[in-house]
This record gives structure tokens, sequence and C-alpha cells, in this order.
């Protein structure tokens, strides 16, 4: 027992500088996936849109080299299982992008936001969490189970044991261990010679960094809850399990989610069965992160609501964004990041509804500032 617990307490610390690195690179590059549509749908700049496809690229074929040396299980995560919740992958995600782009950004931005001096982030992050909650375990919750998680396929149904793209190709086509690397290789060697193909954002060498080593805390996040805390058998209950995380499973990164675990865990502080988990550790180190840089770089400004109409939209966003980061199994990081690098299908159709989400937003946005 004593073992156990000092391994949560690992796991917890290398979580938290794991994080605190992310949220301090993140700021310094102005890593935002909300940013990064911006840019293309507005101004046709896709420099902030390749770095975060360089990330993925390097998330990828890090838990492709994960999984070959077998050093972390990836068939033991939430996103890989072969029952695909379809529904609320798509209308989880649709309903997330939408809000973050009311509350001028995804999670894992709110906290930097926040760590920066921005109140109006501290506003959407508690709206956030309680949204989350409600749909983790609250009111939410039983709509959610309902009407959205039953409607689902089973790629068992094809022959795939496991929803990852490797998978259904081997399902599909044939395949040996040669196909589960080569796959997710082949894919991250695509999305970084898109990212790298534009001699623009080769003259950016700030996000070139940026998206390799956030890319890389993803691939981190894996080996430490994966294989770090991993345990063949718990002494308690003669199961396998994964020591510090909420899931129960093997985790990278998310902000959605912890940071409804975060609020739980403060409210009932005495209970002594409540632990810093990996995620809880991911959202405290990403605040440190990112105000560790805005009070090095002199950039630390407190922030406000300019009006009423603000402050309802950022409350509109943070309830869209802790319902549908829940719904669908992740933010732009937990699916767009940590998510998509297994390849798993419901990760893939989360992100694509997370970035129509986002561009519906942003369309109805500009005709009403158009009206006006």
């Amino acid at each position: 027992m004593d073992n156990l617990d000092h391994t949560a307490t690992l796991i917890a610390w290398l979580a938290f500088g794991l994080a605190v690195v992310f949220g301090a690179v993140a700021n310094r590059v102005n890593f935002c996936t909300m940013g990064a549509l911006t840019d293309v749908i507005h101004v046709g700049d896709w420099r902030r849109m390749r770095m975060w496809l360089l990330a993925m690229a390097v998330a990828i074929a890090g838990v492709a080299l994960l999984d070959a040396a077998r050093l972390v299980d990836f068939s033991k995560t939430i996103y890989t299982g072969p029952r695909v919740p379809w529904l609320s992958s798509i209308v989880g995600g649709f309903l997330f992008g939408f809000g973050m782009t009311l509350a001028s950004g995804c999670g894992s931005k709110t906290l930097i936001r926040l760590g920066a001096g921005n109140l109006k982030s501290l506003v959407v992050l508690i709206v956030l969490a309680i949204s989350a909650y409600m749909t983790l375990k609250g009111l939410f919750a039983v709509w959610r189970v309902s009407a959205l998680d039953p409607v689902h396929f089973d790629t068992a149904a094809i022959g795939a044991s496991h929803s990852d793209l490797a998978s259904l190709v081997a399902a599909r086509f044939g395949g040996s261990a040669l196909t589960r690397t080569g796959v997710p290789l082949m894919v991250a060697a695509a999305l970084a010679a898109f990212a790298l193909g534009s001699r623009d954002f080769r003259a950016s060498p700030a996000m070139i960094f940026g998206g390799v080593v956030i890319g890389a805390v993803i691939v981190a996040g894996w080996y430490v809850s994966g294989h770090l805390g991993y345990v063949a058998e718990d002494p308690r209950t003669l199961e396998e399990m994964f020591i510090a995380t909420n899931s129960g499973r093997a985790e990278s990164f998310s902000f959605v989610a912890p940071n409804a675990y975060l609020l739980e865990l403060l409210m009932l502080w005495s209970d002594r069965s409540r632990i810093v988990t990996f995620g809880v550790a991911g959202v405290l180190g990403m605040l440190v992160g990112s105000a560790a840089v805005a009070l090095a770089t002199r950039t630390f400004r407190w922030e406000g609501f300019a009006s009423t109409e603000d402050l309802v939209n950022h409350i509109a966003g943070g309830v869209l964004m802790g319902f549908g980061g829940v719904t669908a199994l992740g933010c732009t990081i937990g699916q767009g990041l940590s998510g998509i690098s297994t390849l798993a299908l419901g990760s893939v159709l989360a992100l694509l509804a997370i970035v129509a989400g986002c561009a519906t937003a942003l369309k109805y946005q500009y005709l009403k500032v158009e009206a006006a």
C-alpha cells in the first residue's frame, strides 16, 4: 500500500511538471486551437494551424513507438474501445467547438489566459467545471446517458477488436505488427510534411519548437500514466490498475473533466479518499507554467469583462464546453491531441465536430457584427 501511495504521488508530480512545460510553451508561442482556426478562416494564416498539426504528428509518432516497444497498452484507454459512441462524439464535439469560440478559447487556452491574469477565464473555468461535473454525474449526465451514448456502432462487427486506425486497416486488409506501427507512422509523416511544407511556417522556429514540445508532452503523459502508473495486480482487488487516473485507465492530458475533478477535490478536501490525480495535476501545472512565463516576460495583466453581453457569452461558452467536452470524451487537447494520437475513430469524429462547431460559431459572430 505504501508503494502504491508513493507511485500515486510520483504520477501526480510528473504530470504537474509536464503540464508546467505545456503551459509555459503554449503561453510563449500562443498555442491555441480556436486561434488557429480563426487565423485560417479570417485571414488565411495557417502557421498556428500547422503548429497544431505538427504537435499531432509528434504525438501520433510517439504513441506508435511506445506501442511498438510495448511500453503502453493503448487498448486500455477510453478512446480505442470497439464501442464507438458516434453521436456523443459528434454532438459533444460540435457543442464544445461552438462553446470555446463564445468563451474565447478552449479549456487549455482558458487555463493559459487565467495564468496570465485574465479574470474572464476564471469565470469560464468555474462554469466549465460545474457543467462538466453535471455531465459526469448530475442532471446533464441523465441526458447524455439516455439520449446520446446509447447510439453507437461496434467495430467488432467488421472484425476489428479496437477502433484505432491500425486495427481497422488490419481487419479490412489484413496485417501484422508492422501494420500496427507503420500505419500511424505514415499518418504522422504526412501531417509533419504538410506542417513543414510552408516556407512561412519553417521561418517560425518558435512555432516549430512549440509544436514539437507540446506533442512530446502528450507522449510523455501517456508514458507516465500508462507505464509508470500501471500495476498488473492491485493488492486490494487483485485486478490491474492505472494509478492516480480518474478514468482508471491510461491517460494523457485533457482539460475538461479534470477541471470538474479539481472542483470536486476542493469541495471534498477532508475526504481522504480524494487524491490529486494525473488530470488534476495537469490543470494546476498549466496554470503555473503560464503564470511563470507571463510574470517572467512582464505580460501578466488583469483583465475583466467589457460588457454584460461579454459575460453572457463566456458563461454560455463555459456551459457548452463542460457538457460537450465530457460528452465527446475530450477537448481540443483531450481529443485533438491525446485522443487523436491513438488514431481512434471516435477521436477523429470528435475532432472534426469541434472544428465544425468552432467554424459555425465564428460565422455566427461575423454575421452578428455585420448586422450591427
